[in-house]
């Protein structure tokens, strides 16, 4: 009666004290290294499994420890970017600062940034320009910051002429009650920004810029009233 390997492997798992009873056949019992060349004993096949395995515990926490620094890394640096544009009193002042600090700091090469629904801002800025019905759904429907190559014509036309040169972007929707606004981050880099990368950060920078606008909003109010 012939057994097969599944067979074979499934009774020396339900019977352990086989080994127990023939440890010297075991001894003698010789099979292919796992990565070509001589045959050698089970038991250095054993040592090779474990060392193995041992070499790709240590892969997942290197990779665990490099994103751990990286998530400081970004920690870091948007903790100064709270604290740098806590400093501004004015929206035009905000919205430089925020430019710049993507820039410098974040290497976003690219940055837009469009908002309506606001009542009697009375600020005349690029930033102010109403976007098409279509955009707005696009920036409500938006639960998420999207990651991605594709942008509607019109939030691409915003970039102007670099518009040609950029491979991958974000739109991150600004909003408190309500969507009123969107930030779009540009990148040359095709991987910059892509589908499966964590949003988490995106969605903290964009909950910060909409706070902060809504608060310059009404600063501006309050000095056109005086």
């Amino acid at each position: 009666m012939k057994f097969g390997s599944e067979e074979v492997a499934q009774y020396l798992k339900q019977h352990p004290k086989f080994f127990d009873e023939y440890a010297d056949m075991l001894a003698d019992i010789y099979v292919p290294h796992p990565h070509g060349g001589r045959a050698i004993p089970i038991s250095e096949r054993q040592i090779v499994t474990l060392r193995d395995k041992n070499h790709v515990l240590q892969d997942k926490l290197h990779e665990l420890i490099k994103f751990g620094e990286e998530n400081d890394t970004i920690s870091e640096k948007m903790h100064r970017l709270v604290i740098v544009l806590l400093t501004f009193t004015h929206l035009n002042d905000f919205l430089h600062g925020l430019n710049s600090n993507l820039r410098d700091n974040f290497s976003v090469p690219h940055v837009v940034l469009r908002l309506w629904n606001i009542i009697g801002s009375g600020i005349e800025l690029s930033e102010f320009v109403t976007a098409n019905t279509d955009t707005q759904a696009i920036a409500n429907s938006l639960l998420h910051p999207y990651c991605g190559p594709q942008l509607s014509d019109e939030i691409k036309g915003w970039f102007g002429e670099s518009a040609t040169h950029l491979r991958s972007f974000s739109m991150i929707p600004l909003r408190t009650k309500q969507t009123f606004g969107l930030l779009v981050l540009g990148s040359e880099e095709a991987q910059r920004f892509y589908p499966e990368m964590g949003t988490l950060y995106l969605k903290r920078l964009g909950e910060l810029v909409s706070t902060a606008i809504t608060r310059y909003v009404l600063i501006e109010r309050d000095e056109k009233k005086e």
